[in-house]
């Protein structure tokens, strides 16, 4: 049994879904991961985590577009002590995941065939945002 860490910057620019499959991918067969888990965290309360499908970009567009009519910018929120997207961003972040874990078997990552990984940044602003993979396994 063997573990296997690090930390990996994301710069973002603004609110959207970054895939960020690729990155996690290389860092698998870095690692060379057989057989185990993978949790992937994300350090901050304002994005998130999701897999979703990554071969048609309306679907994006459209969770993002949900997201910003289920979750509206306006002053009835107490807390704004960073700005109109600042309780919105913690709202969403909520709403989804802050980690995700995935089966790695035969060094690959078990992801659908549509499926990717995605960091969703809920706020409008550019931000450096820092995740956390974690791999138990042989």
């Amino acid at each position: 049994m063997i573990q296997h860490s690090d930390k990996i910057n994301f710069n973002t620019n603004g609110i959207n879904l970054y895939e960020i499959t690729d990155t996690v991918v290389s860092w698998v067969h870095k690692i060379d991961a057989s057989k185990g888990l993978l949790n992937i965290s994300i350090q901050h309360t304002s994005a998130s985590l999701l897999i979703q499908e990554n071969a048609d970009p309306t679907v994006l567009e459209d969770l993002k577009i949900y997201f910003l009519n289920s979750v509206p910018f306006n002053d009835e929120y107490k807390h704004s002590t960073e700005g109109k997207d600042d309780m919105p961003a913690h709202i969403k972040a909520s709403l989804t995941n802050s980690n995700l874990t995935l089966s790695i078997l035969d060094n690959k990552l078990c992801l659908g065939i549509w499926q990717g990984i995605y960091l969703f940044e809920h706020r409008t602003s550019k931000k450096n945002r820092e995740l956390i993979l974690h791999f138990i396994g042989i």
